[in-house]
């Protein structure tokens, strides 16, 4: 089965990888619709291959049959979909996952997103087992966003998009008091008070920039009224969540009902399930599982 994804403004079929519509130039988006059927495309030109032919004879691009340039074609009746969640809320293309193992990131796999500049070549890889959906980090840049669905108790070093912010959970310092230089003078600074936790800002490059540490076991974080505030945020809810330091060292978040939520990076694997939400680069997707 081929797909084709259909321009919004002529209803056009053309190929997943394209981005203007070949004939009213209109632009395309794999969050648009999607035919099923019709002609075999080029992944490179869009232009029709038969289905015998291994090389486009318009760019003479490789094509092969199971071409895995395009999203997966599955049956309706698949185990595990992924269903990509445009910008307005709405329900994009529903992406059937068979059973074994399917890549995705911005130049390999199955699920691919060229013109998306926060995934990796290879990103992530997706195993469906035994009715149970799984996915690895494969060493990408920017990791795997996993939306919170409850309460959840972290380690030291988690880091959290909170709207468009990256912020990562620290442990508060060590303090050993003052120390003198070599020659016995001590630095002049404001009073070391001791912190339950440590949020620090992560910039573009990884560079950190807002530090917030507080005495309190309770932060909360939002657009306004908070302990932390990011009022030019449009993504973050007046009061979107907290963060609790607890004795073992450990930090429970919790989402204070956000209209966006809050995600967690998760760790090189985790299992899906689902209603799940998660972020690959730019693409959100949610999570739907037969049972």
């Amino acid at each position: 089965m081929m797909l084709g994804l259909v321009c919004d403004s002529c209803d056009t079929i053309s190929a997943l990888t394209a981005t203007l519509c070949s004939v009213c130039n209109s632009p395309l988006s794999l969050g648009g619709k999607v035919a099923t059927g019709g002609p075999r495309l080029c992944p490179s030109c869009s232009s029709e291959v038969p289905k015998e032919h291994r090389f486009c004879g318009s760019c003479g691009s490789r094509v092969e049959t199971g071409d895995l340039r395009t999203p997966w074609a599955g049956s309706g009746s698949a185990r595990a979909r992924l269903v990509l969640i445009r910008g307005e809320g709405q329900d994009g293309s529903v992406l059937a996952i068979p059973d074994g193992e399917h890549v995705a990131g911005r130049l390999e796999g199955g699920l691919m997103f060229p013109e998306d500049p926060l995934l990796s070549p290879r990103h992530a890889t997706l195993f469906l087992r035994d009715s149970k959906l799984f996915i690895r980090d494969d060493n990408s840049k920017n990791g795997i966003f996993l939306r919170l669905r409850a309460p959840r108790i972290v380690p030291a070093g988690t880091i959290l998009l909170i709207g468009e912010q990256l912020i990562r959970i620290d442990a508060p310092p060590t303090d050993d008091g003052p120390v003198p230089d070599a020659e016995g003078t001590y630095f002049y600074s404001s009073p070391h008070r001791a912190s339950r936790l440590t949020l620090t800002q992560l910039l573009a490059g990884g560079e950190a920039g807002l530090v917030y540490r507080t005495r309190t076991e309770l932060v909360t974080i939002g657009r306004e009224g908070n302990d932390v505030n990011f009022p030019e945020d449009p993504y973050i809810s007046g009061r979107h969540c907290q963060i609790t330091a607890l004795e073992d060292g450990r930090f429970q978040v919790t989402d204070l009902g956000s209209k966006n939520g809050t995600y967690e990076k998760i760790p090189m694997l985790a299992q899906l399930f689902s209603g799940d939400q998660l972020f690959l680069g730019q693409q959100l997707f949610r999570v739907e599982l037969s049972a």
